[in-house]
């Protein structure tokens, strides 16, 4: 066994801390802040990049082919499109999300003067005043406003407020933890993410192992808009691993217990070797897993790789119910995750010609199966006896 025992309650609080700290893509300072004070208390030592990807190392007994691991702190959210006559606030969402899943939303409005409260609600609000028309009106963003908790009556106080286009907006996460260990929130989509990581870290510096190779923490902040992974990696890294939500919908393979590992996204399959490696590190070490292919999600992997680093990657998941939307995890798919984290971690180094980028020569490349499976009792018991 490798891996190694997780301090859920540990996760359990980082994760309603981070969801207590408002982060869409593009106002993430906060959370950044948190998180490097979280890795201060681990005794880890961080960097930060320009913009705020922070970056954590556990030196290993070699310096490379070293290893990231990688998850986001940004969330969804929504921006500013027009101060609008009637007070209220036209919006347009900051990531990839439906605007059914804002209305009644309680949000924060980030203004030059300072932060404000206020309700995303579709014009015809009330039933009393609209009757049915509450229930026939369209989906979608030009569909719903920002009513703002101040007097706002007309564009001109709205101005006088210091609300101006472009000001971001961050959505309520309501979270609520089950006994049952549900937790059901908005924002799961990395927060969860964030916390596995920070207990898988906790884990490793708490048994004092030390890895084969040098094992980077990324923690990234603008995977949401689609940028994520695509830089802070040193030339040394060979291998990285994104840590996101795994998609639990009808058609999908993904569960709520146990940990999901993603065999494509959008942008294509994930490293055949790094894939299954993880697949066999979660069954010799008795870690739930199943397998699931993302037709309609990229990951910070998909974004190293497009950024054009040459890495092989791959995707480990908690399985997430109503992904962007009202959302709803188990912990034992946290404590999963964050086990396969640390089995990885304490793993060796298989495909040691990758401690250089380009070699010449066939010498130590990779090797993928050509071979026939064996079939036995392809024939009905019933047909080999002649009955």
């Amino acid at each position: 066994m490798q891996r190694l025992t997780i301090d859920t309650a540990y996760l359990r609080d980082r994760l309603a801390e981070l969801l207590g700290i408002p982060s869409p893509t593009g106002y993430t300072d906060s959370v950044v802040r948190h998180t490097s004070r979280e890795l201060e208390r681990l005794g880890l030592a961080y960097e930060i990049t320009r913009r705020g990807v922070v970056r954590t190392k556990l030196t290993g007994r070699r310096r490379k082919p070293a290893r990231a691991l990688v998850g986001h702190l940004d969330t969804l959210g929504a921006q500013v499109k027009q101060l609008k006559e009637n007070g209220r606030l036209e919006l347009v969402p900051i990531g990839n999300w439906s605007a059914r899943f804002a209305e009644g939303a309680r949000a924060t409005i980030f203004s030059e003067k300072g932060t404000y409260r206020g309700t995303i609600l579709p014009p015809k609000a009330s039933g009393h005043a609209f009757n049915d028309e509450v229930d026939t009106a369209p989906v979608g963003w030009q569909h719903v406003e920002l009513r703002v908790d101040a007097m706002g009556r007309s564009r001109a106080d709205l101005i006088k407020l210091g609300i101006d286009v472009g000001d971001i907006v961050a959505i309520d996460p309501q979270p609520e933890f089950l006994e049952n260990g549900f937790i059901v929130s908005r924002h799961l989509d990395n927060k969860a993410g964030t916390a596995a990581m920070l207990a898988a870290l906790k884990a490793l510096v708490d048994a004092r192992l030390e890895p084969e190779v040098d094992t980077y923490w990324l923690f990234t902040i603008a995977e949401e808009v689609g940028v994520g992974a695509s830089s802070a990696f040193g030339e040394d890294v060979a291998a990285v691993v994104s840590v996101d939500n795994g998609v639990t919908a009808p058609g999908q393979n993904s569960d709520e217990f146990g940990v999901t590992i993603a065999m494509a996204d959008q942008t294509g399959p994930f490293d055949f070797h790094l894939t299954r490696k993880l697949v066999r590190l979660a069954r010799e070490n008795d870690i739930r897993f199943q397998k699931d292919v993302f037709r309609y999600y990229r990951s910070d992997s998909a974004a190293a790789l497009v950024a054009g680093h040459d890495v092989r990657t791959a995707l480990i998941t908690f399985g997430i119910d109503a992904s962007h939307g009202y959302e709803r995890i188990h912990m034992h798919a946290l404590r999963s995750l964050a086990e396969l984290m640390t089995a990885y971690v304490a793993s060796p180094v298989e495909i040691t010609r990758d401690v250089n980028e380009i070699t010449t020569g066939l010498r130590g490349f990779t090797h993928q199966p050509m071979s026939r499976a064996e079939q036995r009792g392809a024939v009905p018991p019933a047909e080999e006896s002649g009955v």
